[in-house]
């Protein structure tokens, strides 16, 4: 991407009150964020959920300064931006709630593979890292790409065993990605930066405060097929995963702790609750159809046929469309797009085969 379009997108993001959902309406309505930054307060107004304090924002000009700043410290810290028009945006997450616009990177994210979570105590027994490190490793060896948040104790453990078995592992940041934390893992954020990927929805320099990692949680869902919980309290962090999860149609799955321990309570009650118990990595490979097993046969993967660019507003229907099949009147309903201009965008979404029609008129993603 060029300086002044990363420049352009971090400048709209960084106006107050333009959170992810404004941020792609505009895009809906203006195709740019530079066109959006430049567009009379007239046109701007027009927009739901445009505020006055948000038009104050754009047409004062003040976000200029950060933006140039931010664009600074990105070609500084080596990482880069992939906003969600991109061929390298995962597709998946535009089925969660509130997807980025944009994300910052560091390594290569690939917007086909399959992808599994692995989240637990940061205070985890020798057991947990034990039954995370073994699982991770087996995950990796078959061609799946182990997820997790690059805390202390489950995390880490599960980006560790990735890489010991020459697998690719993504680390999703509830802080910038130029801050290190925990600072013992500097290692690993460097292996990872070079074997794997390291992913922030946060601009560089945010600290890795409490309330950052409820929402660092939604995308460790997002980006992959399931969620393995290992080792986690009551209350945990790595319940809120699990439960994006489930919102976002994922499977969950956990392993069985010692029922002596604290730690162990929230992740046998997740089991009680309907999550598939797991011993074994069979037990999670069997619910994702299409790796290559031990035999060498390898099936179709549907996510193969997902790696494709968007327009702002073709994005704006695959999101809608990614969470449900709608009529097409609902479609228009949900958007920034008048009739014509949806019907526009679901015809260039088939021909891209990201959308399959279906009878009276519904909508829905291929695969």
């Amino acid at each position: 991407m060029r300086i002044m379009e990363e420049f352009h997108w971090i400048a709209l993001k960084s106006v107050p009150g333009i959170g992810n959902i404004i941020f792609r309406r505009l895009l809906e309505r203006f195709e740019t964020p530079e066109a959006a930054l430049s567009a009379r307060p007239a046109e701007l107004a027009q927009v739901r959920g445009i505020t006055p304090a948000v038009l104050e924002g754009i047409t004062s000009g003040a976000w200029r300064h950060f933006a140039e700043e931010e664009c600074v410290r990105l070609a500084a810290s080596g990482a880069r931006i992939v906003t969600f028009t991109s061929l390298d945006y995962p597709k998946s997450l535009f089925e969660i709630h509130d997807p980025p616009p944009f994300l910052y990177l560091r390594g290569e994210l690939k917007s086909q593979e399959t992808a599994v979570a692995i989240v637990g105590s940061r205070r985890a027994t020798s057991y947990g890292l034990l039954a995370t490190a073994r699982l991770s490793e087996a995950l990796a060896g078959h061609g799946v790409t182990v997820v997790s948040g690059m805390a202390r104790g489950v995390d880490t453990a599960a980006h560790k065993g990735a890489l010991a078995a020459g697998g690719r592992t993504v680390g999703v940041l509830g802080s910038g990605i130029d801050k290190i934390y925990p600072p013992e893992n500097a290692k690993l954020f460097k292996d990872m930066a070079e074997k794997g990927c390291l992913v922030s929805e946060f601009p560089l320099g945010t600290l890795p405060l409490a309330e950052n990692f409820p929402r660092r949680n939604r995308i460790i869902s997002g980006l992959s097929r399931g969620v393995l919980v290992v080792e986690a309290a009551e209350n945990s962090g790595s319940l809120i995963t699990a439960r994006y999860a489930l919102e976002h149609g994922r499977d969950v799955f956990a392993v069985p702790g010692n029922i002596t321990f604290a730690s162990s309570r929230g992740s046998n009650r997740l089991i009680k609750e309907g999550a598939k118990l797991v011993d074994c990595v069979e037990d999670i490979l069997e619910e994702l159809p299409g790796l290559q097993r031990a035999s060498g046969e390898e099936s179709d993967d549907s996510d193969r046929t997902r790696a494709f660019a968007l327009t702002p507003r073709e994005a704006a229907v695959y999101e809608i469309l990614a969470r449900s099949p709608l009529h097409i009147d609902d479609i228009i309903a949900q958007t920034e797009l008048t009739a014509a201009e949806v019907s526009s965008m679901l015809l260039h979404l088939e021909l891209k085969g990201a959308v399959t029609p279906l009878p009276g008129t519904h909508y829905a993603v291929t695969g």
